[in-house]
C-alpha cells in the first residue's frame, strides 16, 4: 500500500512540474549568412535543432521545443513589414524559437 502512494505522489509531482515549466518564444531575425543554419531554422528542419538549442542555452533555458519561420502577420506590430525590412532588394525574415526550462 505504501508503494502505491509513493508512485502516485511521484506521478503528481512530475505532472505538476511539467505544467509549471517556464516556456518562452523568442522572435529573431533570420540572417542569410550563407551557412544554411538560418534556412534549417526557418523551415523547422532537423538541421536547425542545434542552433535553436544553442540559442536557448545562451538565454539560460534547458531545451528548444520548437523553431520555425514567422510570418510577419502572426506578430502584430512587433515585426516590421516588408517595407521597412528590405535592403538592396532582399527582405528580412524572422524565426520563432520556443525555449523551455
Amino acid at each position: 500500500m505504501k508503494s502505491i502512494s509513493v508512485v502516485l505522489t511521484a506521478a503528481f509531482v512530475l505532472a505538476a512540474s511539467s505544467a509549471f515549466a517556464d516556456s518562452r518564444v523568442f522572435i529573431i531575425a533570420n540572417q542569410s549568412d550563407g551557412y544554411g543554419i538560418d534556412q534549417c531554422l526557418a523551415r523547422g528542419e532537423k538541421c536547425g535543432a542545434h542552433a535553436a538549442l544553442s540559442y536557448c542555452k545562451s538565454r539560460a533555458f534547458d531545451q528548444a521545443v520548437a523553431y520555425r519561420r514567422v510570418d510577419p502577420d502572426e506578430v502584430t506590430g512587433s515585426v516590421p513589414t516588408s517595407g521597412g525590412a528590405c535592403h538592396h532588394g532582399k527582405c528580412d525574415e524572422f524565426v520563432a524559437i520556443t525555449c523551455q526550462r
